[in-house]
């Protein structure tokens, strides 16, 4: 916990600590299936973004470049991490005046004609563990839409004991994240 936002400095060595730990949770992939996974709190999103393969290809440049995490209040570091398999990275984020630093590691990625995006899961230095999909989809009408999919649970002691408070975070990154995806695939194809 940082009462201003975390060094670079201070993020990379976070980073280096939590590369080489195993996932903070065993059902690692099981974003894969479509059943809900028990004992975590499972969260299906979605926002519809355009038609077209301008939208198609905007849509996918800014998973790339990691822009459905909104800023001020989150950033992922480095910035321009590779959506590959085994990227580890940092997301920090700013709760009530209280930055958090989570790592996260790739854990497949998906690149299909009309899916792309990737999976996360938690390292054992996120305030969280479980595991969230990041993914723009496109169906045969030429609709593109930005889906968020993610089961979770509390790992850190203070965000068990104020779960509201963490929930409630969480439905605040979907509801910013689809904004910021939407804003960008407007920009990116004006």
């Amino acid at each position: 916990m940082f009462l201003s936002p975390p060094s670079a400095t201070r993020i990379l060595q976070h980073i280096e600590q939590q590369r080489p730990l195993p996932h903070s949770y065993p059902e690692v992939g099981w974003t894969r299936r479509a059943e809900n996974i028990s004992g975590y709190d499972n969260d299906l999103n979605f926002i519809e973004l355009g038609s077209g393969d301008a939208v198609w290809e905007a849509a996918k440049a800014a998973i790339r470049q990691w822009r459905m995490f909104p800023a001020p209040w989150t950033f992922i570091t480095p910035s321009d991490a590779p959506i590959e398999a085994g990227t580890v990275v940092a997301m920090s984020a700013r709760v009530w005046g209280i930055w958090w630093l989570n790592a996260c590691r790739i854990v497949y990625t998906i690149d299909e004609t009309d899916r792309f995006g990737f999976a996360y899961g938690t390292l054992p230095g996120h305030v969280e563990c479980g595991e969230e999909i990041f993914m723009v989809e496109r169906s045969e009408a030429g609709t593109v839409r930005y889906v968020i999919k993610a089961f979770s649970r509390p790992r850190h002691l203070l965000a068990r004991l104020a779960y509201p408070v963490a929930r409630a975070q969480q439905r605040k990154f979907v509801r910013d994240s689809k904004a910021a995806m939407f804003h960008f695939v407007q920009q990116y194809t004006l």
